[in-house]
């Protein structure tokens, strides 16, 4: 593999600095990444050359930062491989992609009883968005189980469908187990039924190449802070069809065509749902990060860092007491595609993971403790948390076995 490790490292500054003297180990990245200074010049070269509010304005500025913005929209489109640019919403994140699922579908589609399935292993974006839905309009929320090895059990997604049955809303990657659902078989088993699918793409659009045509997702939504972009960036995307049919989220400027005491008519696609002044010039950062890992390159990335995955599961397999959660990996080559993405999540005997995580910072290496906002998946391990370590593009062998070392050294404390 043509992967040079030490240019890519030199393109994040924040990779160079100390943390409590000691040379920082960065293992947080499904929190969010660390982003490349071609995104941070970038937006700093918008702010200062090209900044004024998008669409409408007639002057100079205006019109040169609308077609930065639109772009990068049609950036993301190629990206995931969308048939149109009106498929492509702007959000905060993926938090607020999946919201405004929830809220315009459930508006639009559904009435009480119907019922919404989603996954144990969600995240709670993808749990309380709909459970807020259940408390306005009744509908009902139910779950497809994991298997004791971390992976879903589909035997229950068929037992689960029924006529009351309106959406799946099913995460692409576990941010706690890693484990890699085979979202195009649930796709198709939904679809079979009629039923659409929403997909949390969060931790799937980093590692690797996600088509939302070859997948035939009905939504996909992930965040430009997980992928090298600006936080409070995200994207939604979601056949035309689909929003076609949707209400709007929120309501004020940009997402009307004409308002009136009587009636307000609203904006074509995309702009229905992207009320209120966008933020214009993180777009513009999230299509220089999608530029940036495409110049690296997908396979490159994925070979990298399932390199990586598999040799800390395998250096963490040799500490004593140690506990990991999700499906176990062969060793690396391995071939169809990996079970798990680049997260692995643990515990050490019975040292509690907020201890650990807290130790191993003193040691200068960053991981993510507690339950993840997956506690209901946290209920089903019979866990209160976990210690995360999440791989990306600039990680390091020798920064997994400075992980290793420092759990050796916080175990042998206890």
């Amino acid at each position: 593999m043509n992967y040079d490790l030490n240019k890519v490292r030199a393109d994040f500054p924040i990779l160079s600095r100390e943390v409590y003297g000691k040379p920082l180990v960065y293992l947080d990245n499904a929190a969010t990444t660390q982003k490349p200074l071609c995104v941070l010049d970038a937006m700093r070269d918008e702010y200062l050359n090209v900044n004024a509010n998008v669409h409408r304005g007639v002057h100079y500025l205006s019109q040169q930062a609308t077609d930065l913005h639109e772009a990068a929209r049609e950036r993301v489109r190629q990206f995931i491989n969308a048939r149109k640019t009106e498929e492509i919403v702007f959000t905060r994140g993926t938090t607020e992609a999946i919201n405004l699922v929830a809220s315009s579908f459930c508006e639009s589609q559904m009435q009480a009883g119907d019922e919404v399935i989603v996954t144990e292993m969600e995240h709670h974006s993808n749990i309380v968005s709909w459970q807020l839905q259940a408390m306005k309009r009744g509908i009902v929320v139910k779950h497809i189980s994991i298997t004791d090895d971390g992976t879903l059990d589909l035997s229950t997604l068929t037992s689960q469908l029924s006529a009351k049955t309106k959406i799946l809303s099913v995460a692409h990657v576990s941010n706690v187990l890693g484990t890699v659902n085979p979202v195009e078989e649930i796709i198709r088993i939904a679809h079979a039924h009629g039923i659409p699918v929403l997909v949390d793409g969060a931790q799937s659009a980093p590692h690797f190449k996600v088509d939302v045509q070859a997948m035939d997702c009905d939504f996909l939504a992930f965040s430009g802070h997980k992928m090298y972009g600006p936080t409070g960036i995200g994207v939604l995307y979601g056949k035309e069809e689909w929003l076609e049919k949707l209400p709007p989220y929120q309501g004020g400027g940009e997402m009307i065509d004409k308002v009136t005491w009587e009636k307000t008519t609203f904006e074509r696609l995309p702009f229905k749902f992207e009320a209120g002044t966008p933020d214009y010039v993180a777009t513009h950062g999230l299509a220089t990060a999608i530029d940036y890992i495409e110049s690296v390159g997908f396979e490159a990335i994925q070979q990298h860092e399932q390199e990586l995955t598999c040799y800390c599961m395998e250096q963490l397999q040799t500490i004593d007491g140690i506990h990991i959660y999700g499906p176990l990996v062969p060793p690396y080559p391995r071939t169809p595609a990996p079970p798990r993405d680049a997260v692995v999540s643990f515990n050490v005997g019975d040292i509690h993971h907020l201890d650990m995580g807290t130790l191993l910072d003193r040691l200068g290496i960053a991981v993510r403790t507690g339950h993840h906002c997956a506690q209901p998946l946290m209920d089903r391990l019979g866990i209160s948390g976990t210690v995360r370590a999440s791989f990306a593009l600039y990680n390091t062998k020798e920064e997994v076995d400075a992980l290793v070392a420092g759990i050796r050294r916080v175990a042998r404390m206890f």
